[in-house]
């Protein structure tokens, strides 16, 4: 597991051990509020930004209309009242473990936390299925109440600037055309978690604001059903791409270069799948036990088998999440979404 900064799944908490790892948040010190710590490279867009910009539309609410939680609460695992099937998005990083049920963050999308002493924000946008990190320094984000691709629109409080979840890059204000720096937020289910992390602590409904917490908006993950199953987008996507049924889950990278996409249900089956982006090969390989998948940059075209649930690799084993390759940030994903802010991506759906 990763040690350093923000990993996967950093730390040792009773469940993993660590291990290094490039898929880092990265270390920010004394960032001011106009200064938000971005990535070195844009990542690659496959519409420019002054066309995301006007294809966005207003989704039904107006600014901080979803409330952003700025002063969350954390309960112990023991005190969580969750079922283990209930889906939550976990985070571990400086040594702890958090995890942040789905169902609280449906109604908010976006809370600003601190783990640590670093500042980051974990977001969730409903309508594509994306749950995602990113380092925030001394300022906050909120819900723009706007949409593009129906992907959540955040905004820092910082400049103003707008930027799509997904995209993580600013498509208007002072940093249009700059990319955040990300962590990887693993969508699980709260047994499998807590299983591999007992300590962790967990978001509770104690939020600031008074909402139906238990009752989905959309529907359910839980018994799977409503607008997460349906063919039907609540907003026209920017390019349809009928590769796959649109709700389809995909674990989706991209790099400055280029993009790339795997079908979950195929890679949790596989274990291990290859796809490229450009010239360069990625290998993506399945954590069986939290459910979820990691992407590796493998331009040597090593030779990685199953090992239980870790891989070997010359020789060596690791766990999933641990392989001594370049890690390529990746994420959970409705296809219908992937592919219409990424029509040029390759997809892998089979060995």
């Amino acid at each position: 597991m990763a040690g350093v900064g923000f990993g996967p799944l950093a730390g040792c908490l009773g469940g993993r051990e660590e291990a290094e790892s490039e898929q880092s948040v990265g270390e920010s010190e004394g960032t001011s509020a106009t200064d938000l710590p971005t990535a070195e490279t844009r990542l690659h867009l496959a519409h420019d930004p002054e066309s995301l910009r006007d294809n966005t539309v207003n989704g039904g609410v107006s600014k901080d209309g979803i409330p952003s939680i700025d002063d969350p609460s954390f309960a112990d695992a023991g005190d969580a009242e969750l079922n283990d099937d209930d889906p939550v998005f976990g985070v571990v990083g400086n040594g702890e473990a958090r995890a942040y049920p789905q169902y609280v963050l449906v109604w908010h999308e976006i809370l600003n936390d601190t783990i640590g002493d670093q500042p980051v924000a974990v977001t969730y946008c409903p309508l594509t299925g994306t749950a995602q990190g990113f380092e925030r320094g001394e300022t906050e984000f909120g819900v723009s109440g706007r949409l593009v691709n129906s992907n959540l629109v955040m905004y820092d409080r910082a400049t103003d600037s707008e930027w799509p979840q997904m995209l993580a890059t600013a498509i208007d204000g002072p940093f249009k055309g700059q990319s955040l720096r990300e962590f990887r937020v693993v969508w699980s289910t709260w047994g499998s978690w807590h299983d591999a992390y007992p300590e962790t602590r967990v978001l509770t409904e104690e939020t600031g604001y008074t909402r139906r917490y238990g009752s989905d908006p959309y529907g359910s993950y839980s018994s799977a059903d409503g607008y997460y199953t349906s063919d039907n987008t609540m907003f026209s996507p920017l390019v349809e791409d009928d590769r796959d049924h649109p709700k389809e889950v995909v674990i989706g990278t991209r790099t400055p270069e280029g993009a790339l996409a795997f079908n979950k249900s195929a890679l949790l089956d596989a274990r291990v799948l290859t796809g490229e982006i450009g010239s360069t090969e990625h290998v993506a390989v399945a954590d069986p036990a939290l459910e979820t998948g990691y992407v590796y940059t493998d331009s040597d075209g090593i030779t990685i088998e199953p090992d239980g649930e870790g891989y070997q690799m010359d020789g060596e084993s690791y766990d999933a999440d641990g392989l001594p390759l370049d890690a390529a940030l990746a994420f959970d994903t409705m296809w219908f979404a992937w592919a219409g802010f990424y029509p040029d991506t390759n997809y892998v759906t089979t060995e």
